[in-house]
């Protein structure tokens, strides 16, 4: 079995060589290790990506916006995932982000995993029949494991997510109040004890 640092040492030489700068293969090491860490199939796609692009155009983008449409081309899943990371906390200000073409679109998972991590918020990814929930760079919940992502996907939707509890009012009250069995009662014994309540100056 191969190490995450050899994929991602493998993984940055291989970008390069695909005619990346250093700078973007370097991210893009990471990601495939992310992907590879988080049971996704990052190298397989990866591998697939950089053989179409040999012979294929893809559209690269500098500039993210609210909606963004290719004319011809599907976008590049690097340059996107880079520019994504890149403009996170501008981007954060959307609740909404959509794609019309993206190719090989499990490649920018990871970017956008780390983009969570970043701003502190949880990022939904939808596109075809596949959802994905990225949070904070810890985890990715999926629908796609044990199957094989699409190599090109349209009307991809990309939403930030607000901080929100999981649970009631009525339930984070009716646990306090069993918390509240562990209270102890403050006693003079204890205020005695307590930091601070000592009679003896010791400086």
């Amino acid at each position: 079995m191969k190490s995450l640092s050899e994929i991602e040492t493998t993984t940055k030489r291989a970008s390069k060589a695909a005619g990346f700068s250093w700078g973007i293969a370097e991210e893009v090491g990471k990601s495939i290790r992310l992907l590879e860490l988080f049971g996704l199939a990052g190298i397989k796609n990866l591998n697939k990506y950089y053989i179409a692009r040999s012979s294929k155009k893809f559209e690269n983008t500098n500039l993210i916006n609210e909606n963004n449409n290719s004319n011809e081309l599907p976008y590049c899943p690097i340059i996107l995932g880079v520019c994504f990371l890149d403009q996170i906390r501008s981007l954060e200000k959307f609740n909404k982000i959509t794609f019309n073409k993206i190719s090989y679109p499990l490649l920018i998972l990871p970017f956008l995993s780390r983009s969570s991590e970043i701003i502190g918020k949880k990022i939904y990814l939808k596109f075809d029949k596949y959802e994905f929930l990225l949070n904070l760079n810890v985890s990715i919940s999926s629908n796609l494991f044990n199957q094989d992502c699409p190599i090109i996907t349209n009307d991809v939707e990309i939403n930030i997510l607000e901080n929100k509890d999981n649970f009631s009012d009525q339930d984070w009250k009716s646990l306090y109040k069993i918390s509240e069995e562990t209270f102890v009662e403050e006693t003079d014994s204890l205020k005695q004890g307590a930091a601070g309540a000592g009679l003896t100056d010791n400086d």
